[in-house]
């Protein structure tokens, strides 16, 4: 059985959707104001991996992931850069798209903008309203604390300290701070608004994903993801929210990654460690060994990203590569029954360590452990046929879960498998000196060649 640990409860449980075989998830997904930096992207690439296992346990997943196009963040941008908040915006909205492709993101069901979901913002504030958990003020709407007792537990807080009636209009606050949030701003010359029931002006953020999830995925659904630093006060300030306006408990599941550190430290512009994708691929690190570093931690434990450990990632990469094309070469007759039993043993573990809170870092482990048995069985040409297919069919499932392609997967284009295939030319017409000429030109382009009995096989350099 799966089991997550719930930020709301602290403790880990057994986890059972809401409908059986369904499952319907919200992410806190970017606020497009500049490029998404690599810290973003470790909630993005691990909310991902939890997308893939659940489909890889059979659930049909429901992914609803939002994109903040109006907020202070996103007004002040345009307002600087002279366009329209729609101009600006868009430029990174189709960045993070090419981004997510590039690390191998699925796509979720819906990409809601909150520009597009306004009546459905004001439909809940009206609602908040006549329940009366929510009051206007020079125009302005603010969510009342002290009429939801609730609040305070995904985070933890004391209600003792919590200060009723000191009402805060930034999207952004001090995580001491607990006030009465803002849910509609008066409209502001300069800032984008909509005419609407409640005047003209425009949301808060918070009130963005209260809305845009419960409509499509209904006012109760079964998980709700983000990084640490969303639990307050945005996610505190949703289960307000929301809560309150339909009287349900608003989400099964809260899970939430930690966070991310550049060389030990806070990633920051000013000290030099700020990367977004971008930024890497564009010094040629490759994006699965990116991908790979990331999901490589358990995803509530820091993770130490640095430009040596992307190094790192894309060995194992090409460990694992390695490894799966040395199954499409058998050898030996029927069936290893050591090496089936370990292959047993370990798929086992590496579900088992996988349904224990998306531990990636153990499951990982026990698929390297296979790794070291598979080679050592090959190299006595213990490796039947009957056993490589097993072992073929598990790494396909690894990877799909972890999202990142291995062995033949991989293929070269056809400009680089014709100098592969030139180069086993002169060496068949013993050519050698024209042979290693093309060797050293495949390597220069990240091509590492090995002559082995069975036949050329390459690996991608990182």
């Amino acid at each position: 059985m799966i089991r997550f640990h719930n930020t709301y409860s602290r403790r880990k449980e057994p986890f059972r959707p809401l409908v059986e075989g369904e499952v319907r998830m919200y992410t806190c997904g970017p606020t497009v104001y500049d490029f998404a930096h690599i810290g973003n992207f470790r909630a993005y690439v691990w909310e991902d991996l939890l997308r893939r296992y659940l489909k890889a346990r059979g659930y049909r997943v429901t992914q609803v992931m939002n994109i903040t196009d109006v907020d202070d963040k996103t007004i002040r941008g345009s307002a600087a850069a002279g366009v329209s908040l729609e101009e600006y915006t868009h430029r990174y909205i189709e960045a993070f798209f090419e981004d997510l492709d590039a690390l191998g993101v699925e796509r979720a069901e819906v990409y809601p903008r909150a520009t597009r979901h306004i009546p459905e913002m004001v439909a809940l504030i009206q609602k908040l309203m006549e329940r009366g958990h929510a009051y206007e003020s020079k125009g302005s709407f603010y969510f009342r604390l002290d009429s939801f007792p609730a609040y305070g537990r995904l985070a933890g807080l004391d209600r003792q300290g919590l200060i009723a009636n000191f009402r805060v209009d930034s999207d952004e606050y001090e995580k001491s701070d607990v006030r009465d949030f803002v849910l509609w701003k008066a409209h502001k010359e300069g800032e984008p608004s909509w005419d609407t029931p409640l005047g003209s002006g425009r949301p808060g953020w918070h009130i963005e994903c209260s809305a845009m999830s419960m409509k499509y995925l209904g006012e109760s659904f079964d998980i709700h993801t983000g990084g640490t630093d969303n639990v307050f006060p945005h996610h505190e300030n949703e289960i307000a929210q929301s809560e309150a306006a339909t009287g349900k408990p608003f989400v099964h599941t809260w899970m939430h990654c930690a966070h991310l550190v550049v060389n030990g430290e806070k990633m920051s512009k000013s000290q030099g460690n700020f990367y977004t994708l971008r930024d890497l691929l564009g010094l040629g690190h490759d994006a699965r060994a990116i991908r790979y570093l990331l999901v490589s931690q358990h995803y509530r434990k820091p993770i130490n990203f640095t430009l040596d450990g992307i190094g790192w990632a894309g060995a194992n990469l090409n460990r694992l590569g390695d490894c799966v094309r040395r199954l499409e070469h058998p050898s030996g007759t029927g069936e290893n029954g050591r090496l089936a039993e370990f292959t047993r043993q370990t798929v086992d573990a590496f579900y088992k360590s996988m349904d224990d809170d998306l531990n990636s870092a153990a499951a990982m482990g026990f698929v390297f452990e296979l790794v070291r048995e598979l080679n050592s069985a090959g190299d006595r040409a213990e490796l039947p046929a009957k056993n490589a297919g097993e072992l073929q069919r598990f790494f396909g499932e690894v990877s799909a879960i972890f999202g990142f392609a291995l062995g033949s997967e991989l293929t070269l284009d056809q400009e680089l498998e014709g100098l592969v295939a030139n180069r086993e030319d002169l060496r068949k017409a013993r050519k050698f000196a024209e042979a290693d000429a093309i060797r050293d030109a495949l390597l220069r382009r990240g091509i590492v060649l090995e002559d082995t009995p069975a036949g050329v096989r390459w690996k991608k350099k990182v």
